[in-house]
């Protein structure tokens, strides 16, 4: 049996915004990177350490590795989040300005990379993790949309996942991914970026 600890990354920069991000690259916040100190403690020993290759989920995972003595991370492309398109970089307000009405109807831009697309590409990377660490328990730094798409397809809809929350999948036997349990890696109130109140 594999266990994977799915983690959407700490906060970014356009996280801090409201930008949509994709497949952009912004850096971690400062509270990103606090995030990613403290959700550390949480997660104890693990057999890996993954992340998607965009500099918030590979900064998170690095943070982790080091205060976990594991290093180095894993990069697989797979476990980048989708495309937005058009959106990468916009605000919901300059969404609705440039698209009216998409938000609300649910319609998305050029270049958005479908539901069906995305999950065939995470699921063939969660293969590969499986396939390097065989019955091991890993943690794989990735995206909230990501994390979101699989919950969906898998049965347990949740909607928005924290910065630094975490999802537990479990492979059983040869083609079978089960959805465990959604988790806080990180309590809020803990949180005091130097120089903020």
């Amino acid at each position: 049996m594999t266990r994977v600890l799915l983690v959407r990354h700490g906060q970014s920069e356009w996280n801090a915004d409201g930008r949509w991000q994709g497949q952009a690259d912004p850096p971690l916040s400062e509270l990103g990177m606090l995030q990613a100190a403290h959700a550390a403690r949480a997660i104890g020993a693990v057999d890996a350490i993954m992340a998607s290759p965009l500099q918030r989920a590979r900064r998170t995972a690095e943070i982790i590795a080091a205060a976990l003595g594991y290093e180095p991370v894993v990069v697989v492309d797979g476990l980048m989040e989708r495309s937005a398109g058009q959106w990468e970089g916009l605000t919901r307000a300059e969404i609705e300005e440039r698209f009216p009405g998409y938000l609300a109807e649910g319609r998305r831009p050029p270049g958005w990379e479908d539901d069906d697309a995305l999950f065939e590409r995470v699921l063939g990377a969660l293969d590969a993790v499986h396939r390097v660490c065989p019955g091991g328990e890993v943690v794989v730094v990735t995206h909230g949309g990501v994390i979101m798409n699989l919950e969906r397809r898998l049965g347990d809809e949740r909607g928005r996942i924290a910065n630094v929350g975490g999802r537990w999948l479990v492979r059983r036997d040869a083609d079978d991914w089960v959805l465990g349990e959604r988790l806080d890696l990180v309590d809020p109130s803990e949180l005091t970026v130097p120089g903020q109140i």
